[in-house]
Order: structure tokens, then sequence, then C-alpha cells
């Protein structure tokens, strides 16, 4: 049994972000209000000097060096076990509160018991919005978002439902899932379903955790009055046609969550359908552009036969979503 002895165990993975973990934990401390937290920071085998930084300047937060990088879901799972909070913070390294926000956001959950776990209002650093209140993915918001018909018609209840952009950014909402950049979780309900599963090296974590939650009778919440500044949004404003060697392996790691969520919530056939949605979208985007004779449209071209290769690879690696590659991934 574990003592409650703050009111807030906040839950920071780091990666090679030490300047921004030293302002995220600076902005912390400045805006926490009356709130009685800790800080337990797990460093993902950071290269940059994250641990020894949070050792020397923050010698209150409880510090865990992981020799290997453990991903998202696992090594936040390692501040899980140690947290001792009533209610238990994700907060990104790159994500910044503001004024009163975890004060509003412990408020909230102490004042409505039939919430498991909430999210904030994230905005870039300029002020612009982020999706922050979404819909469990499908195979039809996955071809509405893959078709671009959810970024035309954005104010469309049925075409902008994935990541509800037909709503008022300012109300109170019941949604699927938050994303982790922030999120308060009611650390009974967290024991109660388990902690994230570890499957998932990045990305699709979240997902399955509040999925989990609602399954066990809690509501996921939206809470516009909680704002956090996330930076990581900045990066995919643009869409950019070159396929890195770092952009490749997140893009495929994404397929393989993505393959993993799929097949362990809807099954063996969504999963194919899924996989051939993804296929033949960009099969039929190479061969169009295939035909058109600008450096623009071979790029586009090109883009879409990578994109392939990789969801063949990602298939094979998950064998269709039924197992997780050894980590690292």
């Amino acid at each position: 049994m574990k003592t409650e002895i703050f009111d807030v165990s906040v839950v920071i993975v780091s990666f090679n972000t030490r300047d921004l973990l030293r302002e995220c934990l600076q902005i912390l401390a400045k805006y926490a209000d009356d709130v009685r937290y800790e800080i337990l920071v797990i460093d993902n085998a950071s290269r940059d000097g994250s641990a020894d930084m949070v050792a020397q300047e923050f010698p209150t937060a409880k510090l865990i060096r992981s020799p290997v990088n453990l991903g998202f879901a696992a090594a936040n799972n390692i501040g899980f076990i140690q947290a001792v909070g009533r209610y238990v913070v994700l907060l990104n390294s790159d994500a910044f509160v503001t004024e009163h926000a975890l004060a509003r956001a412990v408020g909230y959950m102490q004042q409505h018991s039939d919430v498991g776990l909430a999210g904030a209002r994230l905005t870039g650093k300029n002020g612009e919005w982020q999706p922050s209140a979404r819909m469990f993915p499908s195979l039809l918001t996955h071809f509405l978002t893959l078709s671009g018909l959810a970024a035309k018609y954005p104010q469309s209840r049925f075409f902008g439902q994935s990541d509800r952009t037909w709503a008022n950014p300012d109300e109170i909402a019941e949604v699927d899932w938050v994303p982790g950049a922030f999120s308060i979780i009611r650390r009974d309900v967290l024991e109660q379903v388990g902690y994230f599963d570890e499957n998932f090296f990045l990305y699709y974590e979240e997902v399955d955790l509040c999925r989990r939650i609602q399954k066990i009778g809690y509501r996921i919440l939206y809470l516009p009055e909680v704002t956090v500044i996330h930076l990581g949004g900045e990066s995919s404003k643009t869409l950019n046609l070159e396929i890195s060697s770092a952009g490749t392996q997140v893009m495929l790691w994404q397929m393989r969550s993505a393959l993993l969520f799929f097949r362990k919530h809807y099954g063996r056939l969504s999963t194919w359908l899924w996989w051939q949605l993804e296929n033949n979208w960009h099969r039929l985007r190479e061969w169009k552009n295939a035909r058109v004779a600008t450096p623009e449209a071979q790029m586009k071209a090109n883009y879409s036969k990578n994109w392939r290769k990789l969801l063949k690879q990602a298939w094979q690696d998950t064998q269709g979503g039924k197992i997780s590659p050894p980590r690292p991934w």
C-alpha cells in the first residue's frame, strides 16, 4: 500500500531535452500554487546531460536513470510504480503548465469522482490551438484524415470527428482520449486498470489507456481552463516530403503502434483493413504523381513509395499487429 503524502505525482519522461526539461521544471515550480506535488523524472538514457542536470539543479526530484531507452510507456510505468500522490500527472518535458493549471486540474478531479482521466487545452508557443480532445481511431476516421476530407471540412461534425475540430475549444467536453503531453489521472483508477501497455514503445499508449479507463465506467474529459503550452506540435505544422533517417524511424514507430492498437481493440480483420487502406491510398498517390513530370510530383511519388515500404516492414515486424518487436524499437 502506497502512503499518500502528495496531492500529485508529476511523472516526466526525459530523452535528450535537457534545456526544455529545465524550463519545464522551473515553470512547474512557479505555477504550482498550493498543490502538494512530487516530481519523478525517468531519464531514457539521454546523451545530453539531462539526468545530471536534474540531479544538480532539482535535488528534490526523484530521478530514475534508465541505461537504455525504454520508450514512453515502459518509462512512465516506472514512475507510476513509485508515485505516491492521489493523482498522477503525465507531463512532457516540452510541455509547460500555465498559471493555476495544476490547481484547476486537481480541483476539478476532486469535485468529479466519475472522471478517471482529464486533459488540458494544448497550445503552441504562440497560442495556436493543438488537437486536445479526440475520438478513438477507426477505419472511418482514418479514411477521413488520410483523404484530406477532415482538413477540408473541419467544422463538420462528420468529417471533423477525429479531432473534434467542429467543437468549441472553450467548452468542457467528454471525449474518448486526450494527448499525453499533459493528463491528470486518478491513481486508484490507474491501479485498477493497470499501467501503460508496454507493447507500445511510442504512440497510442495513451489512447489504449483511455479506452481501458472508459471500459470500467469512468469518464475522460477535456478541461479548457487547464492550459498547457506544448512545443511538440511545432514540427508537424507542415508536411515534410523528404523522409530523413530520423523521420523514417518515427513513422515506423507510428505504424507499428497503430497495428498493435487495432489488433488489440478491433481484431485481425480491422487491422488488415487499416493496413490495406493505408497501403492502397499511397499506391494510388504514387501512381498518380509518377505520371506528372515535376520535381514536386516526383517527390510525392517517392514519399508514397517509401511509405508503403515502411508499412510492409511494420506489418512484418508486428506480424499484423499480433506482437510487439523487442525494445528498444
